[in-house]
């Protein structure tokens, strides 16, 4: 799959936010969502936690391409990350306590 461009993540990310509003009531962040992997990262966990609980198809597939559409970014993420050395950086903290 190509990368997709920021804008095309957005859109994206502005599709799963309107679908979790609409169906759990749920405000997400749509602009954070697609610049940031690690709450991208959060938001996928959460949508297929309700995909699964509620057999929501529609979400579980829009938390996949998301997960997708994110996946060059958090590469580059872990790089940037790395040690000089090249061992693997200590894990940060998850994002912020996690979502409520």
């Amino acid at each position: 799959m190509p990368s997709m461009s920021e804008s095309e993540r957005i859109a994206l990310a502005a599709r799963l936010h309107v679908a979790l509003r609409r169906k759990h009531g749920r405000v997400t962040d749509t602009e954070w969502m697609a610049t940031n992997a690690e709450y991208a990262a959060e938001i996928v966990r959460m949508t297929r936690a309700h995909a699964a609980d509620t057999k929501d198809e529609e979400l579980y597939l829009l938390a996949t391409r998301l997960e997708q559409a994110m996946e060059p970014l958090a590469r580059a993420a872990r790089l940037a990350a790395r040690q000089p050395d090249g061992q693997p950086p200590t894990p940060p903290p998850r994002y912020v306590g996690g979502l409520r």
